[in-house]
């Protein structure tokens, strides 16, 4: 096998179009998603180069204007990673919108209720999944325009969207990274023109290579978490998408039960459930700027995990690491850079902490990620069923 350069663009979806099929089984690490993560820098400042010489940026950026302006609906949505995706995109816009809410919603429920006469932005990393074409499908029936985020403009998708914005280059692990990391970068693109403050490639660039800077920190955390017999993953405002991706990742990746909370909710009845097997990891940057409100609710729920002798990890800014004491399983930094917003930050630098968590985790458990258990005929016949 010829040696990863992570500088190098990935492949482009095939040519006639085709649903991507399961990767190459790997006997061990690097995995093809131990590749996808180190190739995110690079990539990240490669997306934001092309983006800023795609027309449908602007158009896409105008649609937005036009509907916050006559205050229509604005609706994101997607699927599974490309659903947190969407969520993140919510979060940005809204921070970016003058006075407008971009609310996200999961692409069945678009299906069934789609925005009437607004606007949906719709992510799908390889454009063929049928839940996202459907809500697209609905929500151009039922009056609105509709954009998608996916890789190519030669897939399903893209022929049912009024504007295409294309990321290029196609993941290569189905434990998605790249799929998760190139529809935030374009949210975060379009949230910069809507501030009429383009986003630049280069700090980009910096802070994802920053980010990719905690490779001992995620081992020493999926060291300590690795033999818990299920996680907790805690976050709030755009923190919450990213807690749901690391759960998703967690249970495609490493094959171990991961369940999302929103951080106040944590603490509302499910600690009642919990033991010492029971991980926490905790993901705190406080993208909003809530400020000791946010920062004392979290160090509530380390001091309760530690009561309950839980492990517990943190994925937390790098400005905020000093005041959270009570993460004995380790702590992942999340950088920040000038010349991005504290939300921009937020959703683009925890990318990769938490997929080197996740994927650090499938090595400690003894499992490919790559494959999300497909190589198991009981799980892929469940994934065809």
């Amino acid at each position: 096998m010829a040696e990863f350069d992570p500088t190098a663009p990935l492949p482009e979806a095939p040519d006639p179009w085709a649903g991507s099929e399961m990767p190459a089984v790997r006997s061990g690490p690097p995995y093809a998603m131990t590749e996808m993560i180190a190739a995110e820098p690079a990539l990240g400042e490669r997306l934001v180069n092309r983006l800023t010489d795609d027309p449908a940026l602007g158009a896409v950026t105008a649609a937005l204007e036009a509907a916050a302006a006559e205050d229509r609906p604005i609706v994101t949505t997607g699927c599974g990673t490309s659903e947190h995706a969407a969520m993140i995109a919510a979060a940005l816009l809204t921070d970016a919108l003058d006075g407008a809410t971009a609310w996200p919603m999961q692409a069945l429920e678009v299906a069934r209720r789609p925005p009437q006469n607004g606007f949906l932005l719709g992510v799908s990393h390889e454009g063929g999944t049928w839940a996202t074409n459907e809500a697209l499908k609905a929500a151009r029936a039922a009056g609105s325009a509709a954009a998608l985020i996916t890789v190519s403009d030669r897939s399903p998708g893209a022929a049912l969207a009024d504007h295409l914005l294309a990321t290029g280059e196609q993941d290569q692990s189905w434990c998605h990274t790249v799929g998760y990391l190139s529809p935030v970068i374009v949210a975060a693109a379009l949230a910069a023109e809507l501030k009429d403050a383009p986003l630049d490639p280069v700090i980009v660039r910096a802070v994802l290579d920053a980010a990719s800077d905690q490779e001992a920190a995620a081992e020493t955390a999926a060291a300590a978490l690795a033999n818990c017999t299920r996680l907790l993953v805690v976050g709030s405002g755009i923190d919450y998408p990213a807690a749901r991706e690391l759960a998703l990742k967690i249970e495609e990746g490493a094959r171990l039960p991961a369940t999302a909370l929103q951080l106040e909710t944590i603490r509302h009845g499910h600690l009642a459930a919990v033991d010492e097997r029971t991980g926490l990891v905790l993901i705190l940057t406080d993208g909003e700027k809530w400020g000791e409100t946010v920062i004392e609710r979290s160090r509530a729920v380390l001091r309760s995990a530690a009561a309950l002798g839980m492990p517990a990890a943190g994925i937390i800014s790098a400005d905020l690491g000093d005041d959270m004491p009570l993460t004995p399983a380790g702590r992942l930094s999340v950088p920040l850079a000038r010349g991005l917003s504290r939300m921009a930050s937020a959703g683009l630098a925890t990318a990769i902490p938490l997929q080197l968590l996740a994927e650090r985790l499938a090595r400690a458990r003894g499992k490919n990620p790559d494959s999300i258990g497909r190589d198991d005929p009981r799980q892929a016949a469940a994934g065809d069923a």
